[in-house]
């Protein structure tokens, strides 16, 4: 079975630029990549009326954002999935790190500045409790 390597993306510059780095990293060792989106609660919206009605939920936006990734970093030579998960990202990603059985989960270092290295980030709380390695892509600057 090919390495998993799975990809946190929030529909941010940054989390593409992690999601390019962890294509490349996946395309190396030969692996498969895993596009991941978090989202949070059960907001949904419906506009129109009668049968004319469309219906926009978290998840939903969530599921866009993941796919999109998805197929702007697929290619013939490298297999991409995605998934949505509801619940924090750093929850999110090492819970689908354990599912697939992950070599390894790539998270940009966005918010490890400044007040946020105080606080906590997703980088810092998905390397303290990754099931494997954490590859942490410098995205700012």
């Amino acid at each position: 079975m090919a390495e998993v390597v799975v990809v946190g993306v929030d529909g941010s510059e940054t989390a593409l630029k992690a999601a390019r780095r962890a294509r490349d990293l996946a395309a190396a060792i030969g692996g498969t990549l895993h596009v991941v989106t978090a989202f949070d609660g059960d907001r949904t919206v419906v506009f129109g009326t009668g049968s004319d009605q469309w219906v926009v939920s978290n998840e939903s936006n969530a599921e866009e954002v993941a796919k999109d990734v998805a197929v702007k970093l697929s290619s013939g030579e490298l297999k991409v999935s995605y998934s949505v998960v509801k619940g924090s990202p750093a929850q999110a990603l090492i819970g689908q790190a354990e599912k697939f059985q992950a070599g390894m989960i790539v998270v940009g270092n966005k918010r490890l500045q400044g007040i946020g290295r105080v606080l906590g980030s997703i980088a810092s709380s998905v390397a303290h409790n990754a099931p494997c390695d954490v590859y942490i892509v410098k995205t700012n600057g």
